[in-house]
């Protein structure tokens, strides 16, 4: 299992499932900033098309190409299923933002051998660990 500085520093491609169009939201502002840094941001949402300059996918299972890490901004009970997802895809890996936490999502991840974060904002775990990738 790789910690979450770890999964950052060897992730290039992030899904962010509920990648908002709010600026005002962290569900924005903090997958702009990976951007900003250097990973690319593959957003995740039923409800819009275009985000942060890439094609919006409704699950990630529709995006066409591998992704490295999914980046999860739903309420906790919304994330068994995004796990679910993120396996069917081949993820090799999936961070819960802050203050979300699933037992369920957790056990599901674990067991299909997923590397796992929860309850943790992947920006500050950038800024903690200093990571760009430009």
């Amino acid at each position: 299992m790789r910690d979450a500085q770890q999964l950052l520093a060897d992730a290039k491609v992030i899904a962010v499932v509920g990648a908002s169009r709010d600026p005002q939201k962290s569900a924005h502002s903090v997958p702009r900033q990976m951007q900003r840094h250097g990973w690319r941001i593959i957003p995740v949402n039923p409800y819009a098309d275009e985000l942060f300059g890439e094609r919006v996918y409704r699950t990630v299972a529709e995006i066409p190409f591998p992704v490295d890490l999914v980046n999860v901004f739903r309420p906790a009970r919304d994330t068994p299923a995004v796990v679910r997802d993120a396996i069917a895809a081949g993820a090799p890996a999936v961070w819960l933002q802050l203050d979300i936490v699933s037992a369920e999502a957790r056990k599901l991840a674990t067991e299909a051998g997923l590397d796992y974060v929860e309850n943790r904002c992947i920006a500050v775990e950038r800024a903690v660990a200093n990571l760009s990738l430009l």
